[in-house]
């Protein structure tokens, strides 16, 4: 019998089976409530420990915590997880998880739940991908294997672009030395962005493996390669084509002295691949070096980070990968965006989005818990503000060199739900100023702009613009290009808002990508009526009070 929900409109779900399974039929009954009891003292302590920005779950360590007679709840709104071991639980604890939850071995209850419109692949956790570039023998594959001994705590998995050669004809055999296997057109690109793709929606592949002696890729049983948390695409000509350089979260070129290459190339050449040093020379100098200037070196300016010397460079590859686990660390989505900003999670703001979410909190509760998280998003997006230093005199004579707020701001509400969330930008800046947008919303179309009052000087000002709903974006589009037809730089924008679909945030962050977005939650998606899932339903309407009529939807027991 799987854990089921406890009460109407309680939004828990049993976690007790899946942790315990192995003595589940020994120790534990179900009532017609589904409340989990425990028929006998069992020693169990689970960790809870929250991921930063997220909120992630997860559990461990069974031992030393008496859960005697006690219900093992996990708060995850209409959410039941089927049986699972402790152990199959921790090894799957780095999977994706939204709005917060961990979201792995769960599913949607089939009847009252509605379904959200993000496609499958949507439910898998974006890897990060690094791509490193540079000359033959500069020393990639040490920086590579630097960076996945320092990652040794996440899953990470090396593609190599000489894995995809192409097979040569026997034309090509007979002539071999006259092959440049430095060109572009060398390599099985389709290939490669067809293993990428699949490896990005969380898929298994099988990668060949090239045998440099026969020149085919059919000699070796192809290599078994599983989804990980990072893939570093290893390369010469990694960054040259588009398609694979849009696949990656940072790209890397090592650059490296062409004496130092020549003699590492002679070396690896000669040694491991049995080549005459007389043919490596001559191939040097007719293919290898002309295609480095002609195609590796002008890639180098598509790279984010450029380490010369190396593996040799280790403060530089420490600081790589201190950034990649500060990405990893992150939501999927500001992975992808760098103006995109969660604040991070808390069981006191977990807590608060899970009262604001229940259908039957009272007006007066909904109204306390959203000022106190809508605080929160204020207090977070004035820090990315701009400041000057100060110095002040304390009450001890002493000096303290601190920072003077920014002074000209200037507040837009979306009319009617952003104006919730003035009277927390008022507390936090004394006399701020407020404009109003009221912008007509129908399904997915919110394109009619009915009304606007700003400030006249608001082009000199930098904007908070306040929403606490981005659905599909169409309407914080709208505003933001009122606001830039107004004469504000897309740059002094700052959108803040409780809950993000990622929908949404592709739209605007795409459209806008200079102006900053500050979020409490990322949700699933969208339905099919363009509703957030599984957001707080109308915010206006519940906020303000005007939906008393309205009737609930409570998912069926």
């Amino acid at each position: 019998m799987a854990a089921t929900s406890l009460q109407r409109g309680s939004k828990w779900t049993s976690l007790a089976r899946g942790i315990m399974e192995p003595i589940w039929e020994e120790i534990a009954e179900e009532d017609e409530a589904g409340v989990v009891e425990l028929g006998r003292e069992i020693r169990v302590e689970v960790w809870w420990l929250v991921n930063e920005g997220t909120g992630s779950l997860f559990a461990s360590s069974l031992h030393s915590l008496n859960l005697s007679s006690t219900n093992f709840l996990c708060p995850v709104s209409g959410l039941c997880m089927d049986t699972k071991s402790a152990v199959d639980l921790m090894e799957s604890s780095s999977e994706v998880h939204f709005s917060g939850f961990h979201m792995d071995g769960f599913e949607q209850r089939k009847s009252g739940m509605e379904q959200p419109t993000t496609s499958a692949t949507d439910m898998y956790k974006q890897p990060f991908v690094i791509g490193v570039a540079g000359g033959a023998a500069s020393g990639k594959t040490a920086v590579c294997d630097m960076i996945i001994q320092q990652l040794h705590d996440q899953r990470v998995v090396l593609v190599n672009q000489d894995s995809f050669y192409h097979n040569l004809t026997e034309e090509e055999l007979a002539r071999v030395q006259d092959y440049n296997f430095d060109h572009p057109d060398a390599f099985d690109t389709e290939l490669l962005l067809c293993v990428m793709d699949k490896l990005k929606r969380g898929e298994a592949v099988d990668i060949p493996k090239y045998d440099f002696k026969s020149y085919k890729s059919d000699v070796y049983p192809k290599r078994r390669v599983n989804p990980s948390d990072v893939i570093i695409l290893e390369g010469i000509l990694v960054f040259h084509d588009p398609r694979v350089r849009e696949l990656m979260n940072m790209k890397i070129f090592v650059d490296t002295d062409a004496d130092v290459r020549l003699a590492r190339r002679i070396r690896r050449d000669t040694g491991e691949k049995g080549r005459d040093i007389a043919v490596v020379l001559d191939q040097y100098s007719k293919f290898v070096k002309p295609a480095f200037d002609d195609f590796i070196l002008p890639t180098k300016k598509y790279a984010d980070i450029i380490i010369p010397r190396g593996g040799d460079n280790h403060v530089a590859i420490d600081l790589i990968v201190q950034h990649i686990r500060t990405k990893l660390g992150q939501h999927d989505l500001c992975k992808i965006y760098s103006n995109l900003y969660v604040i991070q999670s808390t069981f006191q703001i977990r807590g608060m989005h899970t009262l604001i979410r229940d259908a039957q909190i009272t007006k007066h509760d909904f109204v306390f818990y959203s000022d106190r998280l809508i605080r929160l998003v204020v207090e977070h997006g004035l820090g990315h503000l701009p400041f000057t230093e100060k110095q002040v005199i304390t009450p001890t004579g002493s000096v303290y060199t601190g920072v003077d707020f920014c002074k000209r701001l200037c507040g837009v509400s979306v009319i009617r739900s952003g104006e919730s969330m003035e009277n927390a930008l008022r507390a936090c800046c004394k006399g701020i100023k407020i404009g109003k947008i009221l912008i007509h919303r129908e399904g997915d179309n919110g394109q009619q702009l009915i009304y606007e009052k700003l400030p006249n000087d608001i082009s000199d000002r930098h904007v908070l613009l306040l929403d606490p709903i981005l659905g599909t974006g169409n309407s914080a589009v709208q505003a933001i290009s009122l606001l830039i037809r107004k004469g504000v730089p897309e740059s002094n924008i700052i959108f803040l808002n409780l809950i993000s679909a990622p929908q949404g945030v592709h739209v605007v962050c795409k459209k806008f990508p200079r102006i900053k977005i500050v979020t409490s939650e990322i949700e699933i998606g969208l339905n099919k009526d363009y509703r957030v899932i599984p957001g707080m339903g109308e915010f206006g309407d519940r906020y303000f009070g005007t939906d008393d009529d309205e009737q609930l939807v409570v998912p069926s027991q």
